[in-house]
């Protein structure tokens, strides 16, 4: 399937859990606004089989809920498989929606979605952010380790990433409206 458009930037956000990657998302697309610019997640496809396959409801899975961490584990397993089969399954599938100037993916959790946006869309076009916060900020947002989430790919692959465009420490509410100026200067 053909986009109707192809995006001038696409930001790709990573962090660990509970970072505020979602949050940050949301308040830059209400900057932005919803003719400009959009937000795709990676994990609504996967999230969308998981539900369709298992009677679940989509709409919690893709929201920030103790419902998703029922499950997560085993989605994270699932589409582990499928992605050795194809590293760029998830991110084209979650790629078929994209028709703004502007593209913000919300969880880029691996190297090699890194790679599918760059190989697809061009370097050029695309924007890297990683969004830190300590373990004690994010506990404080509901975060609690969990050996096999936490430890495993999804959430580790690109700790040793070292060419990001921009870092973010989101720690501080008080910080965000900097936050959110710092990413649409990237974009511009």
């Amino acid at each position: 399937m053909e986009n109707v458009l192809e995006p001038r930037v696409i930001l790709l956000l990573s962090g660990k859990r509970k970072c505020g990657k979602d949050f940050l998302a949301d308040a830059l697309l209400k900057r932005l606004g919803t003719e400009e610019a959009q937000i795709i997640r990676i994990s609504e496809p996967i999230k969308r089989h998981w539900a369709e396959s298992k009677g679940l409801n989509l709409s919690e899975l893709l929201g920030d809920s103790a419902y998703k961490e029922l499950y997560r584990k085993e989605m994270i397993e699932w589409s582990d498989a499928r992605r050795q089969e194809d590293y760029g399954v998830f991110c084209r599938a979650a790629c078929t929606t994209i028709n703004r100037d502007i593209c913000i993916v919300s969880d880029v959790r691996r190297k090699t979605d890194v790679r599918y946006f760059q190989e697809t869309y061009g370097s050029e076009r695309i924007r890297t952010v990683r969004i830190a916060a300590s373990e004690a900020v994010r506990t404080e947002r509901g975060w609690q380790f969990q050996s096999g989430i936490d430890d495993v790919q999804s959430e580790c692959d690109l700790d040793n990433y070292e060419s990001w465009d921009l870092v973010l420490t989101n720690e501080n509410s008080n910080d965000v409206l900097e936050l959110l100026a710092a990413l649409e200067r990237l974009i511009q």
